[in-house]
């Protein structure tokens, strides 16, 4: 019997080669529908998990909570039991105007302003995502007519410093699109373990605008944010199943 992760509750037997990382465990609810032959898998903490199939590929789902520490905990108990490539689908604030509510925001790297990734590696070592993976999240997105913009994104640890405004304002004059609070750490972690990473985050809040109105607005079917969310599972969804027709030669 193979060894169940301390964290996660999963055990090799349980893996697929790929899994989405939302933040929420309730998003598990919405990304549900769009797979297959659904299994539960575990609920243990923040880590919330499922399996199913999406044209012929099988696919995991693992909620990582809040902040770096949780998302490099999944990343490295998914490693170990043989999930090969991962892709967070979350949610940022804008730091650019132009980027609005529901529009996704596909990170080519990340500010690594967060406690976890510092833990793993000199500052120096660079957060950026699997760079085939990266571009399978651009061309799903194209080819689904989502609303994207890709580039530089900050990630923090906490959304109440005193002097959140000043911050915000240093990153966005230095061309960084937004903010989120894991995409460093699933960068650093996977780079390190040899793990294939991307990231695709839905904007809840637009540059300048308040973040309790917006993520109350969240909460809203009908909204752009709520679209975003669906625009951003169905394109991770999608560049797995363009990376796995790549490794078998089918495109």
């Amino acid at each position: 019997m193979s060894e169940i992760m301390p964290h996660i509750k999963l055990s090799q037997n349980q893996a697929a080669p790929f899994a989405l990382l939302p933040g929420d465990p309730e998003r598990l609810e919405r990304i549900a529908p769009y797979l297959e032959e659904v299994e539960e898998l575990a609920f243990n903490r923040e880590f919330k998990s499922l399996r199913g199939s999406f044209h012929g590929i099988q696919v995991m789902a693992v909620s990582t909570g809040i902040g770096g520490a949780s998302a490099a905990i999944a990343v490295e108990e998914l490693h170990r039991i043989g999930v090969k490539a991962m892709i967070r689908i979350g949610s940022c604030g804008a730091l650019k105007k132009g980027i609005h509510l529901g529009d996704l925001i596909i990170a080519n790297g990340a500010v690594r302003n967060d406690g976890a990734s510092a833990s793993y590696v000199d500052l120096a070592y660079p957060a950026v995502p699997d760079p085939e993976l990266f571009v399978a999240l651009m061309e799903s997105a194209r080819e689904l007519g989502s609303v994207f913009h890709t580039g530089i994104v900050r990630s923090h640890d906490s959304f109440y410093i005193d002097n959140e405004k000043e911050v915000c304002d240093y990153w966005s004059k230095r061309g960084v699109l937004g903010s989120d609070m894991e995409t460093s750490a699933l960068f650093v972690a996977g780079g390190l373990r040899g793990v294939k990473t991307a990231s695709i985050l839905n904007t809840v809040v637009q540059y300048e605008e308040s973040l309790e109105e917006n993520i109350n607005l969240y909460t809203d079917g009908e909204s752009a944010m709520m679209r975003g969310e669906q625009s951003e599972i169905l394109t991770a969804l999608h560049a797995f199943v363009r990376m796995s027709q790549k490794q078998e030669g089918r495109i």
